[in-house]
């Protein structure tokens, strides 16, 4: 993993943006893992790939980002320009305009189910975008939007490793359901990662939606993992009514949310323990499904 902090940041800054010089850098509270955030100056954050493996998306997101913008009925992170290697740092790297409001993993919300809402009115509107020139699954998003039997060696190798811990019976038979169908419809844009720490919050509501690193085109069920990884009952059940999506759609959202959840159970409790017991609550909202 390369060492990344404010000094790397500031001198790679001051060497390709000597306007920016000046500005103060330091790190973004809970600025990711995949990359790594910092600010740069007040309205303005510096995003760096932590690995190889992220750096396609740097490119994507400067091509992407304000072609999807203009359709969407919240903010998205806007590119300002775009880092080359230097300063020992092997990849390119990105500086957006800073958004406002704080994770919806820690921000109270007012009203869930219309958070839920409203995040499903967002979905539907990029499902709506024109994709047919838009990145297919593949390494740069980890196959987000692609088919679930991607991952079938590993979920079944997970569910394996766990018996006797979960119900394993439960476990397959959702995945298997989630196995019986693929997408059928034309491609979608998908984000690809739609977890409470990319939903930001203002006043209570969702105010912006971040973090496109994962996105491409194909089928909509990998973003519907929020359904058990945030939302429960009135919650889920709203954000399930606000998106027109067919009953197999929403059994492989199940699949990639049992992959995720058994995956991570699988590893050691001690690896983390924070997403170990967050995974257990997770599995368990899944096989309650099923």
């Amino acid at each position: 993993m390369i060492e990344i902090d404010a000094a790397l940041v500031r001198r790679l800054v001051a060497s390709q943006f000597p306007h920016w010089a000046d500005l103060e850098v330091r790190p973004v509270a809970a600025g990711g893992w995949d990359n790594r955030t910092f600010h740069l100056g007040s309205d303005r954050v510096a995003r760096l790939p932590s690995a190889r493996r992220y750096a396609a998306q740097v490119e994507k997101d400067q091509l992407w980002l304000p072609r999807l913008a203009p359709h969407l009925p919240l903010p998205i992170p806007a590119p300002l320009a775009t880092g080359a290697p230097g300063e020992d740092y092997p990849h390119p790297w990105s500086v957006f305009g800073w958004l406002e409001g704080e994770a919806a993993l820690t921000a109270p919300i007012s009203d869930l189910s219309a958070f839920a809402a409203d995040l499903a009115a967002f979905l539907a509107a990029l499902h709506r975008i024109d994709a047919s020139d838009g990145p297919p699954p593949g390494a740069h998003n980890f196959f987000r939007g692609g088919a679930l039997a991607t991952y079938d060696d590993e979920t079944r190798r997970a569910i394996a490793t766990l018996e006797g811990q979960i119900d394993t019976v439960a476990a397959t038979e959702v995945w298997d359901a989630a196995l019986a169908s693929t997408w059928s419809g034309p491609p979608v844009w998908v984000h690809g990662d739609v977890a409470a720490s990319n939903l930001l919050v203002q006043d209570g509501r969702l105010s912006a939606v971040i973090d496109f690193g994962c996105c491409g085109v194909g089928d909509p069920a990998c973003d519907l993992a929020i359904a058990w990884t945030f939302f429960a009952g009135d919650g889920r059940q709203a954000f399930r009514t606000a998106l027109p999506l067919d009953a197999a759609t929403w059994a492989r959202g199940r699949g990639w949310t049992l992959w995720k959840a058994l995956i991570t159970l699988a590893q050691a409790p001690g690896v983390n323990p924070a997403g170990f017991g967050t995974a257990r609550r997770v599995l368990e909202e899944v096989l309650a499904e099923r």
